[in-house]
């Protein structure tokens, strides 16, 4: 097997390896050594991959296998792990009201658009189809939808511009 053509086959996935390693060992220089370890292992192997129904759930298992040696390796050794680079991902209450504030703003104004632009809208940022599929969908030309969608977008960034800045004065 090629380099290409490993790559091809790794491509889709290698970021899902990283998140892995970064859940289980929480360091980011760790995951990332991690991923590259297994990358590096698998290239070893790049001749008999083709064997395998899905070097995604290969690749996956030997990540989670690496990264439980590791954290086995520190133990025994009584390392202590350090998260100085730890940081909770869930936003705090105030963040949490503020979003969905935002939220439910931005599906009020969504509400308001011309029915063609709203469903444009779903359609491509919400259920992320591509042009084409709207396009036959709401039997329309591939060129009008994005005009449609640049519109309606435009229409929803000046109404949350002017909410947020509703009281402010510019001189």
């Amino acid at each position: 097997m090629k380099q290409q053509e490993f790559i091809q086959i790794i491509s889709p996935f290698k970021d899902k390896l990283f998140r892995l390693a970064k859940r289980m060992l929480v360091s980011r220089e760790e995951a990332e050594d991690a991923t590259q370890e297994v990358l590096l292992k698998l290239w070893n192997r790049n001749d008999h991959l083709r064997g395998y129904n899905s070097v995604e759930a290969l690749a996956m298992t030997m990540t989670k296998n690496y990264c439980l040696d590791q954290l086995k390796s520190k133990r025994s050794g009584n390392l202590q792990l350090v998260h100085s680079n730890y940081k909770d991902g869930k936003p705090d209450v105030e963040q949490q009201l503020e979003d969905r504030d935002a939220l439910n703003w931005v599906e009020r104004i969504i509400n308001e658009l011309p029915e063609q632009q709203r469903l444009i809208v779903q359609m491509r940022d919400i259920e992320e189809l591509e042009f084409n599929e709207i396009a036959s969908v709401l039997d329309m030309n591939e060129t009008a939808v994005r005009v449609a969608l640049s519109r309606a977008r435009k229409t929803i960034r000046e109404k949350i511009t002017a909410k947020h800045n509703y009281g402010i004065k510019t001189s």
